[in-house]
């Protein structure tokens, strides 16, 4: 296709993410991208008129309806997670490319069935794992050497979006996709806790992985907290650094001059001098990592939307998106285990 030649796009499903995904489309395009918004599809008929109202394209009940206006080269699948494999079908059978919210699926058996029809048709499926985008995240893997230990946060107040699926593949599994991209070794060793809290399904849960390289990595996600945290903080030999996703900075801390110094006491110094912009104590050097700051959501369809017109794998691969979702699966039996051992 010649690179002048506008990518026709649609985004299927027109609730708060599918919103969002048609808000890009149209900036990008606005701002003179080759593409074009041509359709959106809700299977409430409200809900895709006001869509395509407000994004002034046609709006459809069925992807069916919408393949049979024109062709596409590229949507977005925002529907509730159960539905994924179904939405996907109809288009990459169609030769359509694929950007899949996150989680990709809500079982591996769905996950497989994707990931067999992209091959089959030849098609690209992109995991819709947004946190890999966050510019403080592309500015911590250049700083990666030898990762050793890591600590994740993400907490957030309750809403009634995305209970479909439980915290782990709702909100952990953004920082399990991080992590595991990072880390690029396997995983030996699962522990998990959960509980549900204000829905039918874990709300609340503390892991523990431990991965082949000798790597530790804690996460604690919660979707019930009083407050809004998305942290993510990990050692490596002589370093430490503090990531914050929704501030987009990245803390660096050389702590070769505070060998022997308890990490704990460590970390605690790092986030009261994030939290002051200020140098910790005499003897650590610290330094503000400099972020080239944007929207995520944008990042990541504009890196789609380059590997559907350059053929090139995504960043974020659906095989990405599948190792993610096996992690999650298996952290779930474990939760499960321990609420069965413990009679919870």
């Amino acid at each position: 296709m010649p690179a002048s030649q506008p990518l026709r796009v649609a985004v299927v499903g027109a609730g708060a993410f599918g919103r969002n995904h048609l808000r890009v489309y149209r900036e990008l395009e606005q701002a003179g991208e080759a593409v074009k918004l041509v359709g959106v599809v809700d299977s409430n008929p409200a809900v895709a008129a006001e869509a395509a109202q407000k994004f002034g394209v046609a709006g459809f009940e069925t992807i069916e309806a919408c393949l049979a206006d024109g062709p596409l080269d590229g949507a977005s699948i925002c529907v509730p997670t159960v539905h994924h494999a179904s939405a996907a079908e109809p288009l990459l059978s169609a030769g359509v490319d694929l950007l899949i919210e996150k989680p990709l699926a809500a079982r591996l058996a769905d996950a497989d069935r994707i990931l067999d029809l992209a091959r089959k048709h030849g098609r690209i499926v992109q995991a819709g794992h947004l946190e890999r985008f966050n510019p403080a995240v592309t500015a911590a893997r250049q700083q990666l050497h030898r990762p050793m230990f890591f600590e994740s946060h993400r907490l957030s107040v309750f809403t009634p979006r995305s209970l479909d699926v439980d915290v782990v593949l709702d909100l952990m599994i953004h920082d399990l996709d991080i992590v595991l991209s990072l880390v690029a070794s396997p995983v030996r060793e699962v522990r998990a806790v959960g509980l549900p809290v204000l829905s039918n399904k874990v709300d609340i849960a503390n892991v523990r992985l431990e991965f082949e390289n000798g790597c530790v990595a804690n996460f604690t996600a919660s979707r019930v907290s009083t407050e809004r945290v998305r942290k993510l903080r990990f050692f490596q030999p002589h370093q430490y650094l503090s990531l914050d996703f929704a501030r987009q900075d990245l803390l660096m801390i050389d702590v070769t001059a505070a060998a022997g110094m308890d990490p704990a006491k460590l970390a605690a110094l790092a986030q009261i001098a994030q939290q002051a912009g200020q140098h910790p104590s005499a003897g650590l050097s610290l330094k503000k990592v400099q972020v080239e700051l944007g929207e995520p959501l944008r990042l990541e369809i504009a890196s789609f939307l380059n590997a559907v017109r350059t053929r090139s794998s995504p960043l974020v691969s659906g095989e990405d998106g599948r190792a993610a979702l096996a992690l999650a699966l298996e952290i779930n039996r474990a939760i499960a285990a321990h609420s069965e051992r413990a009679g919870l």
